[in-house]
């Protein structure tokens, strides 16, 4: 018989960890555990199917329900084929810019603003790191306009209001050379999946 409430594991990108505890640390959620991959599979997205499948593999038989906590993340679909497959659900959207707005209001943000670069809690923290070393900026300066030539704007979509990483993302939209912009999005879209999925 299953329980009320049944001992469930997110599988969650690395980059939603700090945001994940958050919403975990405000409600009844003592039968959830949380594991994270490598936020850095986003620079091979191909990699990130299987490693959700040795995840699963890994920890079925201690869980009654596995959900994860990561769009497609430019897997091409491969990453529902693997769920599917596992008999796993994850949160609805394309990437966690748009879990975090809500699908309505980010189609309405990027039809608006198409040119538009986007930055999450977790990015504006990890911008130097992540972007300006990851894509190998600072030892090759000449490929920020190959990356970033076609954007205009910088958003970043917060979901804690910090006012240090708000100084954070408008110091990356002026390395950048980008117009930027602030929205508040908070933690509804991981709240409102775990109240759906993994409340019993």
């Amino acid at each position: 018989m299953v329980p009320e409430h049944p001992k469930t594991l997110l599988i969650a990108c690395g980059a939603l960890a700090e945001e994940t505890l958050a919403v975990l640390a405000t409600g009844q959620w003592g039968h959830v555990e949380i594991t994270c991959l490598p936020a850095k599979l986003h620079n091979r997205p191909a990699l990130i199917p299987e490693a959700i499948r040795k995840k699963i593999h890994a920890n079925r038989d201690q869980f009654d329900k596995i959900l994860a906590l990561y769009g497609d993340c430019g897997t091409g679909g491969k990453l529902d084929d693997v769920l599917r497959e596992e008999g796993v659900e994850r949160i609805a959207g394309a990437h966690c810019y748009e879990f975090f707005t809500g699908s309505s209001l980010f189609n309405s943000l990027a039809d608006a603003e198409p040119a538009t670069f986007y930055l999450t809690d977790f990015l504006a923290r990890h911008f130097d790191r992540l972007i300006i070393e990851g894509l190998g900026i600072d030892r090759h300066p000449e490929l920020l306009p190959l990356y970033f030539g076609n954007y205009e704007h910088l958003l970043y979509l917060s979901q804690i209001e910090d006012p240090e990483l708000q100084e954070k993302a408008k110091a990356a939209a002026e390395r950048l050379s980008l117009a930027y912009e602030y929205r508040f999005t908070g933690l509804t879209g991981l709240e409102d999946f775990l109240k759906l999925k993994a409340a019993g």
